[in-house]
C-alpha cells in the first residue's frame, strides 16, 4: 500500500496483490460473511493509540495525568471496554453514553459528565454516583445545588476561553457566541459561588475549543485566557486532535500534540503540579475504522457515478459539513482509477459519501471501502429511509467478531405501540 494511503488506514492495514485486509482478515470475506454496508475496525489499533495517548502525557506531565476517551466519537460497548481496560477515563454527554460506559466497564470517578442541556434526571445520576460534572452554564449550578445534598459534589466548569480556530463551524467550540460553555465573565461568578458553597468541590478548569485541528497555536491562546481565573488542581484541555481522513491530512503527531498542549499549561498556568487531563475522540478511534459498501450501480454522464448500499444513514459526515473521504475498491487498492463521485442510496442528491475519488473500472458487485470512519460513523448512524443501521465488527490477528449486530427490519417496528 503507498505511503499516503497509509496515512488513512488502520496500522494493522495491509493489501497483497491489491486486495486489502483489516486486522489480518480479508475484507471480501468479511462482506461475505457479515453483509454491508459494514464498519471494520482494527481492534489493535484502539489499544495502540490508547498506549500512545496515555505514554505521552506520562512523558510530558507525569504520573498525575488522565487520558479521558469522548464517548461521542464511537459510542459503543466493545470500544468503551477497550479503553476502560487501558486505564483511560471517558467523558459522556448524556444518559444513554453514561449507562454505555458504566456497562463498559468504567470506575466512575473516572467518567465526566458533559453536556450543554443536561437534564435534571441526567444530574441526579451524576450526584447520586457521585460523577465528575463539567458544569455548562450559571443554571446548572442552581440545579446541582437543589441536588448535592449528601456532600461535595466534584464539579469542573466547562469555560469557552473566546479564542478562533480553523475548523468547520460546526465543530468549533472555543469562540465567545456559541451555545457551548461559560464565558470568562460568567466563569468568574460560578468559582465565586462554587467555592463559597459547602455542596461543591470545584476541582478545575475544563477547555475544549473545537475539533480537527491541526495548529498547536490556538490552544496556547486558550490557556492563556483561562488563566485569568486563578489556579486550581485540576485542568481539563479537551481534546481536537485532527485526523488524516485523506492523503492531503498531516495531523500533528500525538506527542507533539500533547507536547504543545501540556507545554501550555506548564509556560502559562504553572500546572507543573497540577493534575491534567484531555479529552481525545476522533483521534483515538478515527483511523482505526474503514466502512464496506457494495456498488449496486455505475452510471457514466458528465461525471461517473458510483452507488453503494449505503451513504448518509451510515456516514452523515459529508452531509453534515462537507467532510472529505478516499474510497477504494477493495481488492484492487492501488490500481490506477477514474475520477468517480461515490454515492449513497438514499432520496437526497446530496447523499454523496465521496467526491472525485479514483476508483479503478468500478462495477456493480465491487466491494468499495471509505477509510477514517471509525469516528462518528456507527454514532451518527440513523434510519433514513428505512435502512437497518450497520453492524461493527472488530478484527484482530485475523479473527473477526461481531461487537453491534446489524438491524433487522423487525426491529425498524419493535418501538412501535
Amino acid at each position: 500500500m503507498a505511503a499516503a494511503t497509509l496515512t488513512v488506514y488502520p496500522e494493522a492495514a495491509s493489501v497483497h496483490d491489491g486486495r486489502l485486509s483489516i486486522g489480518g482478515c480479508d475484507v471480501l470475506e468479511l462482506a461475505r460473511e457479515f453483509g454491508t454496508p459494514a464498519y471494520v475496525v482494527a481492534e489493535d489499533d484502539l489499544r495502540a493509540r490508547a498506549r500512545e495517548f496515555v505514554r505521552a502525557m506520562a512523558t510530558h506531565h507525569g504520573g498525575r495525568s488522565r487520558v479521558l476517551f469522548a464517548a461521542k466519537a464511537f459510542p459503543c460497548t466493545a470500544v468503551l471496554r477497550i479503553f476502560a481496560e487501558a486505564g483511560l477515563g471517558v467523558d459522556v454527554a448524556s444518559a444513554g453514553e453514561l449507562h454505555l460506559a458504566l456497562n463498559a466497564g468504567f470506575d466512575p470517578g473516572r467518567i465526566v459528565v458533559h453536556g450543554n442541556a443536561k437534564s435534571l434526571p441526567e444530574l441526579r445520576v451524576a450526584v447520586e454516583r457521585r460523577l465528575t460534572v463539567a458544569i455548562d452554564n450559571l443554571d446548572e449550578i442552581d440545579r446541582l445545588e437543589g441536588l448535592a445534598g449528601g456532600g461535595p459534589q466534584p464539579v469542573l466548569l466547562r469555560v469557552v476561553p473566546e479564542v478562533q480556530t480553523d475548523t468547520h463551524h460546526a465543530v468549533a467550540t472555543g469562540h465567545a457566541d456559541q451555545k457551548f460553555g461559560l464565558t470568562l465573565a460568567e466563569a468568574a461568578t460560578a468559582v465565586e459561588r462554587l467555592r463559597g458553597a459547602g455542596w461543591a468541590d470545584l476541582q478545575g478548569i475544563h477547555a475544549h475549543i473545537g475539533s480537527q485541528l491541526f495548529d498547536l497555536a490556538p490552544y496556547r491562546e486558550a490557556v492563556t485566557a483561562i488563566a485569568e481565573l486563578g489556579r486550581f488542581p485540576v485542568y481539563d484541555l479537551g481534546g481536537g486532535l485532527a485526523d488524516a481522513y485523506t492523503a492531503e491530512h498531516r495531523p500533528p503527531p500525538v506527542d507533539e500534540w500533547v507536547a504543545g498542549v501540556v507545554g501550555a499549561a506548564h509556560d502559562l498556568l504553572g500546572a507543573q503540579d497540577a493534575e491534567l487531563w484531555i479529552e481525545p475522540g476522533r483521534a483515538l478511534v478515527a483511523n482505526a475504522g474503514v466502512t464496506l459498501y457494495t456498488v449496486e450501480s455505475v452510471k457514466r454522464r458528465d461525471s461517473t457515478w458510483v452507488a453503494v448500499d449505503g451513504g448518509m444513514s451510515d456516514n452523515l459526515r459529508p452531509m453534515l459539513y462537507g467532510a472529505p473521504y478516499m474510497a477504494d475498491v477493495a481488492d484492487r487498492v492501488g490500481a490506477a482509477g477514474e475520477p468517480c463521485h461515490l454515492a449513497g442510496k438514499h432520496c437526497e442528491s446530496g447523499d454523496v459519501i465521496a467526491w472525485g475519488v479514483r476508483l479503478p473500472d468500478p462495477r456493480p458487485g465491487d466491494i468499495v471501502v471509505t477509510p477514517a470512519t471509525g469516528a462518528y460513523g456507527h454514532a451518527l448512524a440513523n434510519n433514513y429511509n428505512g435502512v437497518p443501521r450497520p453492524p461493527v465488527i472488530l478484527c484482530s490477528g485475523g479473527e473477526a467478531r461481531v461487537a453491534v449486530r446489524r438491524e433487522t427490519l423487525e426491529d425498524l417496528v419493535a418501538r412501535d405501540v
